[in-house]
């Protein structure tokens, strides 16, 4: 036979033999990549790949230790306090000194430490099988009003369970109350209220449950409730239509840019030809003799863009921060309501529009940040994001100065209304302009209203 010419791979007897050796090097352990005899254990298999080696007997040892520490070491370990460990260090000692020196004394003091260690491990002994519920009647806020929960503890099981606390995280503080005896099926409500002071994003949860002594050497506690989030959003007033004057339009706003067919009537010019007839004014045509054309104001829809500052160097403090941001969420809510189209951001972040939840939420997210960009960036993300807006507000703080609101100004496209509102904390509302920028002084919240009014007029 032709040594050259290629053996048939798909007869019966080819088929077995594949079977057998499958078969044989599952049972015998790894082969010869060539087809010969299965190697012998610790043999070198030259350039061919490895194939996986079992676990040796330290290794599964290895693993065993490792899985008894994470389930049943640690867990054991960490119920001991610092102070548990320093009282059980100096106990140990004390045996160790007292029993090989024979002093009565040092085994007198270990004994006197001993006792509240037992006294300790007795409170954190046993087990507790609860059922928790964790229901916040609602999980957005605004800044003022009072977040209301509740928090269910059942006993599921068919034996009684023992007095018990439980804990409630909230934020960085901790509230604490009391669960009773829970007989069979039994179960035990508590009420609680978050009162938020201030704009932020709360982490309500978990829920555990805390066993320890009352010297505090050893403590228990299991998670049973999840940790939920609580968005506080910042407080906003409601524009009238008198402050909101600026935003309304029927059929867009009109610009400077004149039109031969459009909504807002402007004025008659002479007929040019290509004019559409349609639009010539024939009463004036037969009074004057010529050809006179409507000329139209070009307008287009209204789209308020919201542009707040967030630079921390532009502020005096956080509470003219968190004045600006509810001054920016106001002007937003209510273009919102109004249906207008609306691009609300800072240098760093664009928050979404497409709904007023997700809205809010990106408001009680901001944080002040630090940088070096100033307010002129702020005006060219406004001209790049809205080229056809019909209103820009710029929301800064005290330390913005006039130049930096100029330089902003100056990046926002022709035609549009630019207004900027200057939040200082406790000033009187005021009005002033810097070229063709008007600047409102803001300096109590529910004072918006009226420092838009004076903008609309």
């Amino acid at each position: 036979m032709n040594v050259d010419t290629s053996l048939p791979q798909d007869t019966a007897d080819a088929k077995a033999a594949r079977r057998d050796s499958r078969r044989r090097r599952r049972s015998s352990g790894p082969s010869d990549p060539h087809g010969g005899a299965p190697a012998p254990q610790g043999a070198v298999q030259g350039d061919s790949d490895t194939p996986e080696v079992e676990p040796t007997g330290a290794a599964r040892i290895r693993s065993r230790l490792a899985r008894l520490w994470r389930r049943r070491i640690r867990p054991v370990l960490g119920v001991v306090s610092p102070i548990g460990w320093a009282v059980l260090g100096v106990a140990v000692a004390a045996w160790t000194a007292g029993l090989l020196l024979h002093v009565t004394e040092l085994n007198v003091l270990a004994l006197v430490l001993t006792v509240p260690l037992v006294i300790a491990a007795a409170f954190v002994l046993g087990r507790a099988n609860y059922r928790v519920t964790l229901d916040l009647q609602s999980h957005r806020v605004v800044v003022g009003t009072r977040a209301v929960g509740r928090v269910e503890v059942a006993n599921p099981t068919q034996r009684s369970i023992l007095p018990s606390r439980i804990e409630l995280a909230v934020g960085a503080a901790t509230a604490q109350f009391l669960v009773p005896r829970l007989a069979p099926e039994q179960t035990h409500e508590e009420l609680f209220a978050v009162p938020t002071r201030r704009r932020a994003v709360l982490v309500v949860g978990p829920v555990r449950s805390v066993r320890d002594d009352p010297l505090s050497l050893m403590r228990r506690q299991v998670t049973w409730a999840r940790s939920q989030e609580l968005y506080v959003h910042p407080r906003t007033v409601r524009l009238d239509e008198a402050a909101s004057g600026f935003l309304r339009d029927l059929e867009g706003t009109p610009s400077s840019d004149l039109s031969s067919s459009d909504i807002a009537f402007h004025a008659l010019r002479d007929y040019v030809p290509g004019d559409d007839r349609r639009h010539v004014h024939w009463r004036t045509t037969a009074r004057t003799g010529k050809l006179m054309v409507r000329q139209f104001e070009e307008t287009r829809r209204s789209h308020v863009v919201v542009a707040l500052d967030d630079l921390r160097d532009h502020y005096s403090g956080e509470d003219e921060f968190e004045l600006a941001v509810s001054a920016a969420a106001s002007i937003s809510a209510q273009t919102f309501r109004e249906e207008k189209e609306l691009t609300a951001f800072t240098v760093t972040a664009n928050q979404r529009t497409a709904a007023y939840r997700p809205l809010m939420d990106d408001y009680t997210e901001l944080e002040l940040r630090a940088g070096r960009q100033g307010l002129h960036e702020l005006g060219q993300k406004a001209a790049d994001l809205a080229p056809n807006a019909s209103a820009v507000m710029l929301v800064v703080g005290a330390h913005a100065t006039a130049r930096e609101l100029n330089a902003a100004a100056t990046q926002l496209p022709l035609g549009v209304l630019a207004v900027a509102i200057r939040c200082v904390d406790g000033a009187e509302v005021r009005r002033s302009a810097i070229g063709g920028l008007d600047v409102v002084t803001l300096g109590d919240l529910d004072d918006l209203p009226k420092a838009l009014r004076a903008v609309g007029r």
